[in-house]
């Protein structure tokens, strides 16, 4: 099976403009994730549409396609990129493992575990999660708690806590449920991720603000692993003070 690796990447952000370059023990992070995802992927890729991104992934060696600024998810930037990758390559691509760009310490195991799902030929779309420990997270609606079959497909994703608890104290609600913590990691298989790219917005997906809601909706299965492997994301430059002494703890890029 041929798996491409994609790795959206942009350089506007609210809330912390210009991410990807980043420098974290003097790498860039767009680097640090790239040397992640290559070790598992041999053909991997950053997506962007900004010219310094591109200049940052061609100097240390990387791969890099340019799409189009107007794309409303990493979803849809993989799904071009897709296009353009397998004219590159000359061969057609089995599935995609979405990687994102602001997390530098991702497992590569993981994405080798995302990878496999598709060894069963029934599973649509992959995604991860691991279990919520601690309160901060399980309120947080910054945190997408996953709902999920006893068939390990996914039920529903939501901001909110679900499942809700009737009778029980919300400070106990730990100690009497597990739940789970949606990590933002997709693999989707090739001929799929070309359709999701071509439904409606739904209104759970508009509700929630979580495309995934969308692909449920319509009826495509997404197979959930679970992991306990928390890769970090950086969303703010207070994260990424955080992440240097990770990065001190962890694997340097391996760079040439």
């Amino acid at each position: 099976m041929k798996i491409i690796g994609i790795i959206p990447a942009r350089y506007a952000s609210t809330r912390f403009p210009g991410k990807p370059l980043a420098q974290l023990q003097g790498h860039s992070m767009i680097e640090w994730v790239y040397r992640r995802a290559v070790k598992v992927f041999p053909h991997t890729a950053v997506a962007t549409d900004d010219e310094r991104i591109a200049g940052e992934v061609e100097r240390f060696g990387g791969i890099v396609v340019m799409t189009s600024p107007t794309h409303a998810s990493g979803t849809d930037r993989c799904a071009e990129a897709l296009v353009k990758l397998q004219q590159l390559y000359g061969e057609t691509a089995d599935a995609v493992v979405n990687i994102q760009g602001d997390e530098p310490f991702v497992d590569p195991d993981l994405l080798s575990q995302l990878a496999h799902c598709f060894d069963d030929e029934s599973v649509h779309i992959a995604t991860a999660i691991r279990k919520i420990t601690n309160e901060q997270e399980l309120f947080n609606p910054n945190c997408v708690k996953t709902v999920v079959s006893a068939t390990g497909n996914a039920l529903y994703f939501s901001r909110s806590t679900i499942p809700y608890q009737r009778g029980v104290e919300q400070s106990e609600w730990l100690s009497h449920h597990d739940y789970y913590l949606h990590l933002g990691l997709y693999a989707y298989r090739a001929d799929v991720l070309t359709r999701l790219t071509q439904l409606p917005s739904s209104s759970l997906e508009k509700a929630e603000s979580l495309e995934q809601n969308r692909w449920l909706e319509n009826d495509y299965r997404i197979k959930v692993i679970q992991t306990e492997a928390d890769s970090f994301s950086i969303d703010t430059p207070e994260d990424l003070q955080y992440a240097q002494q990770l990065a001190i703890d962890a694997l340097t890029p391996e760079v040439g």
